[in-house]
């Protein structure tokens, strides 16, 4: 966009007081944001050290740093903040780590340990660990409404929240004997730290005097109490949001604050945003007519200088087989004929189980596509372990892969040993691992801690002995039987077929430090196992940097995953009652939050959008009937073309298939 509109410019210029900039889909918020900061600093007399803009994802902070970067070629952005709520949290921990009571180089557990060490605690006192993830949720959205374990247990309903908020007090201890935090410790801690010590805020609102803030209508309530916090008095505050694509309560997100922002900053500002660069007229128009079936704070009509486009299309499909069929042939068809290349082609859902028959029918077409959201192989728990046994191998010092594997499988060493251990060495700045071999340890252990303790010291130098003398595979093949981790595997998970898998990874790692380690030592005969442990952390990061390029396929991903993104084409399926909106919402009276969804599915698309449903649909073996979504009703039926069932539909069916098959024979001729 080389020019703002006069909404933008208004936006932009604005900066004497509190600003809520209003941006509907496709409305540009992203260059409002970029180039404000760029007047700010300057035109403004702002320094950049003294501004920060704060969004939800790493990859949106990287686009506007380096749109910042490119605005502000001929001054400074040395000190600029952009980055997620987190980093920012984790830099406030990481600067005032003394006042908060931790050592430098504290570790962050992300869920997968979360849940580990919430099933240890649980087992420790004899409860049922498969309740663990249950409980990890809850303590989530305690620390996201900023409340304490003891706050928890005094307002505990029934036994089960007993339990939690009981777990919760023990899971806090556990996490500062690791001197470790959780990622939703990132920003409790910091808001829970200014409250507590005001000399802190202020040399934190020194530093930060001009605070921007992107998809606003996500934020939890600890994330809207530290933007509340940094910008104090002065107000000197941008925050850019909609409420009619707030999709993210399930994690605490909460809309009301938009709302929120007028009671605590009565001289607000409201610029709204309307005029969409991404769909044509009648897409949006579409959107504007569903949204308005949702109450409003903020009224607004998204309007477009596009085309008025083609009609939105419905189509009635049989069953889930008809439907995933019925998308791969037209993509196909439309690439074949239309030369449409497959990456303009997008297809959202509700749920990620109704990918995979779209899967099958895409493979049997030939039709390349990428799957959003997928789990990287090192993001498993049972590789994460056994990194952690190979990371302590290589560097004694990693105290957060030496607590993810001292009691997995379990050595009876329970939560107050490590207490006492981590503040033993947290006194003498060695790590948690070289702690244990200090004799001044024996006076804070019982003789039968120390032991347990040193033995697995033992162990594990042994193992570091072993891989720079012997066969360094055939020493981790020694190790994964030593401590019985297959065993471990299939007592701690669901189903067999499940824990095989798990193995199989386990023996796949194994192979992939072999096959890499070898390639290492062709060029450097000198290469070892820690080689080629790095070797693969990075293939792993460049793997996952990779999901994020062009190539040409069709884009597979929830409604949650595509916002933010755009297509010219989008096809739209499950469009059926229990779908969208989903089972769960319609029996929790959510209706609200997936009709924005549904809202945020459409605005996805510019050019052109086809939604698709089924008569019937597989569960649990047997065909059930399904109902149209309330919201195709809610759609302004002159924009639609709807293609029913029976005959006709059959017949298009194969016309379209017979169309497909010439244009493929076209190619050869």
């Amino acid at each position: 966009m080389s020019r703002l509109n006069p909404r933008q410019q208004e936006a932009k210029l604005y900066i004497s007081g509190p600003l809520l900039v209003l941006a509907g889909a496709g409305s540009g918020k992203t260059s409002v944001i970029t180039r404000k900061i760029a007047y700010l600093i300057e035109q403004c007399g702002y320094e950049a050290r003294h501004v920060a803009a704060l969004t939800f994802t790493n990859k949106a902070a990287r686009e506007m740093k380096e749109r910042v970067s490119d605005l502000l070629q001929g001054s400074s952005t040395k000190g600029l903040t952009v980055s997620t709520f987190h980093n920012l949290g984790m830099n406030i921990i990481r600067r005032e780590h003394k006042t908060l009571g931790f050592k430098p180089g504290f570790s962050i557990f992300d869920d997968q340990d979360t849940r580990s060490l919430l099933r240890e605690l649980l087992i420790h006192h004899e409860e049922d660990s498969d309740q663990a993830d249950v409980i990890a949720g809850q303590i989530s959205n305690w620390k996201n409404e900023m409340i304490d374990p003891a706050r928890a247990l005094s307002h505990a309903a029934g036994p089960e929240d007993v339990l939690a908020a009981r777990a919760y007090e023990e899971y806090q201890r556990s996490l500062r004997a690791y001197n470790a935090v959780d990622f939703d410790d990132l920003i409790w801690i910091p808001a829970r730290l200014f409250e507590e010590h005001p000399d802190v805020l202020a040399r934190w609102q020194s530093r930060i005097r001009y605070l921007l803030v992107d998809e606003y209508q996500d934020t939890n309530l600890s994330q809207y109490k530290l933007v509340r916090q940094l910008v104090g008095h002065r107000g000197m505050l941008t925050v850019v949001g909609d409420d009619d694509q707030s999709i993210y309560a399930w994690r605490g997100a909460r809309p009301e604050n938009l709302d929120q922002l007028q009671k605590d900053f009565p001289s607000l500002k409201v610029v709204k945003l309307e005029q969409n660069y991404r769909s044509t007229q009648r897409i949006l128009r579409a959107a504007n007519t569903l949204i308005a079936n949702n109450p409003h704070v903020f009224e607004k009509s998204l309007w477009s200088d596009k085309a008025f486009g083609e009609e939105l299309k419905v189509i009635h499909n049989r069953n889930e087989e008809a439907e995933c069929e019925r998308i791969a042939t037209d993509i196909l068809d439309r690439h074949l004929r239309g030369g449409i290349p497959f990456k303009n082609f997008a297809v959202l859902y509700r749920g990620n189980h109704q990918a995979r028959l779209l899967e099958l029918k895409l493979q049997g077409f030939q039709v390349p596509y990428k799957l959003n959201g997928g789990t990287s192989f090192f993001a498993r728990a049972e590789i994460k372990d056994l990194m952690g046994y190979l990371k302590v191998l290589v560097n004694p010092d990693d105290d957060n892969a030496f607590l993810r594997i001292i009691n997995m499988p379990r050595r009876e060493i329970g939560p107050s040993t490590l207490q006492k251990l981590g503040e033993y060495a947290n006194e003498r700045e060695v790590s948690m691992f070289k702690a244990i071999d200090e004799l001044g340890l024996e006076s804070r252990l019982s003789e039968r801690s120390l032991d347990r303790l040193r033995r697995f010291s033992r162990w594990m130098n042994y193992l570091t002995e072993q891989s720079e003398r012997a066969d360094p595979i055939q020493f981790i093949r020694e190790m994964i039987l030593d401590i019985d981790y297959e065993g471990w595997i299939r007592q701690n998970t669901a189903s067999e077929a499940a824990a095989d898998k798990r193995v199989q990874n386990v023996w796949t790692l194994v192979d992939s430090v072999k096959n890499t380690l070898e390639r290492l030592q062709e060029d450097d005969p000198d290469a070892g196992v820690k080689e080629a442990i790095s070797r693969l952390l990075l293939i792993d990061m460049l793997d996952r940097q990779e999901e994020e390029d062009d190539s040409n396929r069709v884009q597979l991903m929830t409604l949650h995953a595509s916002k933010g993104l755009e297509f010219p084409h989008v096809y739209l399926m499950g469009m059926e009652e229990e779908l969208l909106p989903h089972r769960n919402s319609i029996e929790e009276g959510n209706i609200e939050e997936e009709r924005r969804l549904a809202y945020v599915g459409i605005t996805r698309a510019r050019e052109t959008l086809i939604m698709t449903l089924a008569s019937q649909r597989k569960q649990y073996g047997e065909k059930i009937d399904c109902a149209p979504s309330r919201f195709l009703d809610e759609l302004p039926e002159d924009d639609l073309i709807i293609e029913g069932l029976g005959d006709v539909n059959e017949k298009a069916n194969k016309a379209r298939g017979q169309a497909t098959l010439s244009g493929l024979k076209s190619l050869f001729d």
